[in-house]
């Protein structure tokens, strides 16, 4: 498996500004609901620090949470050995 190239999967991208509503509310940019699939049921994630704020689509953490609980029970087993590479997959 090829390795990725970190600037290939992150390119930050503007999609404009937003303003909060009475209500708490805020709209997200129609282009950027369209570039990450996000319909009125989907289910966001809201971290923040002192920096600001980041959402998250729910399935994107709980894919990741999922994968890694399942490398740490592989390296109780032994099965799996920590490694510097991001691709821990064998070529045959």
């Amino acid at each position: 498996m090829a390795k990725t190239n970190f600037d290939d999967v992150w390119k930050p991208k503007f999609y404009g500004s937003t303003t909060i509503g009475e209500r708490g509310q805020m709209v997200i940019p129609a282009e950027a609901r369209k570039d990450f699939t996000l319909i009125p049921s989907s289910k966001l994630l809201v971290f923040g620090s002192p920096g600001g704020l980041m959402i998250v689509k729910a399935e994107h953490i709980t894919g990741f949470l999922t994968r890694a609980a399942e490398m740490l029970r592989a390296m109780d087993l032994g099965h799996l050995q920590p490694s510097t590479q991001s691709d821990t997959t064998s070529e045959d």
